[in-house]
């Protein structure tokens, strides 16, 4: 059964840093599983963080304007062509880390058959995983308009400002039905303690679950280009038991 964690939030609030994080801890906890790093980030991060400049998407599946590192097969219906595109498109990271960008996404309400062939083999291969890591948008709007999928984990990257709590609410609200049956909460990255009683305050008006709490890298203030960081990757771990997500059996 393949886990699903989304991490959400405002463009800059540290979401690809988390993403980093959480696959660092996976890999650490548990070796032997496949993961894949889905963006659904505008931005395209994700692969600049491991040093990939990734041009091929499944918007270019969509729009037609794929660039196929092999030819294309003969005799094929729509729906084959479209999943054997999809694999095209996936980027290897390590032997067990593989990496894919969506960029554009259609419109949930579009008839055109496309959108439902892309839904069923984005599903079919995130099926093949132990864990899915998406990198999300805004919210989880955007990913559900690509992939009608259940999601274990929805984190909502926060940072310790109040303006940055009620936008994390908003988010909330957005999410909240692509997120039914799971867990969704906040992390508040980027702490250095200033204010940080008056955010648990309006956290908890807001009735927003505080699920974890980073601290601020000054190393990553200085323009890293790999969005790694230890301080960052050791605070998932810390806060890692109270998430809704596979655990190592000697630490249950």
């Amino acid at each position: 059964m393949t886990t699903k964690i989304a991490i959400t939030g405002k463009s800059g609030s540290g979401k690809t840093t988390i993403v980093k994080a959480f696959l660092n801890v996976l890999q650490k906890s548990f070796p032997e599983k496949s993961i894949l790093l889905f963006d659904n980030d505008l931005t395209g991060e994700l692969g600049h963080s491991f040093g990939m400049d990734i041009r091929n998407t499944i918007y270019g599946i969509r729009s037609g304007k794929h660039e196929y590192k092999t030819g294309i097969p003969e005799g094929m219906s729509k729906h084959e062509f479209v999943e054997w595109a999809i694999e095209d498109i996936l980027v290897p990271v390590n032997d067990n880390v593989d990496i894919i960008v969506s960029w554009f996404v259609g419109a949930k309400d579009c008839r055109c058959p496309i959108t439902a062939q892309i839904n069923d083999a984005c599903q079919k291969l995130i099926e093949r995983y132990d864990f899915v890591i998406f990198d999300c948008e805004f919210d989880l709007k955007y990913l559900n308009q690509l992939v009608d999928t259940n999601i274990d984990l929805a984190l909502i990257v926060a940072n310790p400002t109040i303006e940055s709590v009620k936008l994390a609410k908003r988010i909330a609200e957005f999410s909240i039905k692509h997120a039914a049956g799971g867990q969704l909460g906040v992390v508040v990255n980027k702490v250095n303690n200033e204010n940080l009683d008056a955010v648990y305050k309006t956290m908890n008006e807001a009735e927003l679950e505080i699920l974890g709490v980073i601290p601020y890298d000054d190393n990553l203030s200085e323009g890293t280009s790999d969005w790694n960081s230890d301080i960052v990757t050791d605070a998932v771990e810390q806060f890692y038991f109270r998430l809704n997500l596979p655990q190592e059996r000697n630490k249950q």
